[in-house]
């Protein structure tokens, strides 16, 4: 996370905000030969009310403590949501720290029982996306949500996985915005510096959306994968907070067509010995965690 490093996040966000946004979108000419994406930085400050200077200041890390109406004014001149607005707030109230303590990821003992009576695929993920838990028909949906599997490698970096999802595109752009979230100021992180590294010298998609700066909380949806044995499913999907960890859960609508293929795929599930607090045939080994 080479930019969090340099100390200087709100800068960096603003800068990648402000190349988004279009002089169109802020009320202004586009006018002719412009050299920049998105708004130049004296149109920001224009907008907002400030001057160029302390705009530049601002973007190049020398003045870290914006006052809340500056901030606010940025917000709306570079047209951010709710969440992306908190997130700017964040990165201005952010102050240095201590070393934090890193707490190995537990799957509650309740959690392992709950997978092993669900019927539909779920399964347990950490902060940096490891699965650490998942139950059969997780496993049955997609080999890919074993334990030790990292869901955003398998997302950038295996084919089948890119093939299984019928909009791999917003689903990674998603991913990337809800990862950033995740590790707010926790930038220090070793799992998560190693994996934004690796996918960075792996993934020119990642390393496309990584410099967006997007944001997103924490939130479900509906996707649509292709299954290679039964077919394409259109599967809600939502995320529960448990503890230090979230439990994921994907389900068709009842009586749907979908709803029946999960089944079926249930059924033929059934036919191979399970280890369904982990969610593996019963006599491989553990994967190894990567």
């Amino acid at each position: 996370m080479k930019d969090e490093e340099s100390d200087h996040r709100l800068g960096g966000y603003l800068r990648a905000r402000r190349e988004l946004v279009s002089p169109e979108q802020a009320g202004l000419p586009p006018g002719a030969n412009r050299r920049v994406p998105g708004l130049r930085r004296e149109e920001v400050a224009l907008l907002a009310g400030i001057s160029a200077d302390y705009y530049l200041r601002l973007e190049r890390g020398r003045d870290k403590n914006p006052s809340p109406q500056v901030l606010e004014s940025l917000a709306r001149v570079l047209r951010l949501d709710d969440v992306e607005r908190t997130y700017l707030l964040g990165l201005a109230a952010a102050r240095p720290r201590a070393p934090r303590r890193k707490r190995p990821e537990h799957v509650p003992a309740r959690v392992h029982q709950l997978l092993a009576h669900l019927g539909i695929p779920a399964f347990v993920e950490g902060r940096a996306f490891d699965v650490l838990a998942s139950n059969a028909m997780a496993v049955a949906l997609s080999p890919r949500l074993r334990p030790g599997q990292n869901r955003l490698r398998s997302f950038f970096l295996d084919p089948e996985e890119q093939a299984f999802h019928e909009d791999w595109a917003k689903g990674a752009a998603g991913f990337i915005a809800t990862l950033r979230t995740t590790i707010g100021d926790d930038t220090d992180n070793l799992r998560f510096v190693e994996l934004v590294g690796e996918l960075a010298l792996s993934s020119q998609r990642f390393r496309t959306l990584w410099a967006r700066h997007d944001v997103r909380g924490l939130e479900g949806g509906t996707t649509t994968v292709h299954h290679p044995v039964v077919g394409e499913l259109r599967l809600h999907r939502d995320k529960l907070p448990v503890d230090d960890v979230i439990l994921v859960v994907y389900y068709p609508d009842k009586g749907s067509d979908s709803d029946e293929k999960l089944q079926l795929l249930a059924a033929l599930s059934q036919t191979e010995p399970t280890d369904t607090a982990h969610g593996r045939p019963a006599d491989t080994p553990h994967p190894k965690t990567p």
